[in-house]
């Protein structure tokens, strides 16, 4: 099986909403992670804090710099990601669309190196 990237575009916007709003894709996303996890496509999985919270580390030249945020000034940014098995690319895009489905958000999908 080939181990691919899930990964959720999100905005502060996604952050933002009220937990009312919120709590319908809570616990859509947490029914897809049990269900993934039971059907053995799981391999790892979470969430990310906002965008503010990053640091970016650049140790190409002499010394690390560390700086504040993301790499790039975007609208989108990282916002969670699944790692997950499956036996190839369109069994990794049906998850993926049942994935952006239950967060609420595009999910883009991307193997690993060797994997296909």
């Amino acid at each position: 099986m080939t181990q691919y990237l899930l990964s959720v575009h999100s905005s502060n916007a996604d952050y933002d909403q009220p937990l009312e709003l919120a709590q319908p894709r809570y616990e859509a996303t947490e029914a897809f992670n049990q269900r993934i996890m039971a059907e053995g496509s799981w391999v790892f999985g979470g969430g990310l804090l906002k965008a503010e919270h990053a640091k970016t580390v650049d140790a190409s030249g002499d010394a690390p710099l560390i700086s504040d945020g993301p790499y790039a000034e975007v609208k989108e940014h990282l916002g969670g990601f699944w790692v997950i098995e499956a036996p190839d690319l369109d069994a990794a895009l049906k998850l993926a669309g049942e994935a952006s489905k239950a967060c609420g958000a595009k999910v883009e999908v991307r193997p690993f190196e060797g994997g296909e």
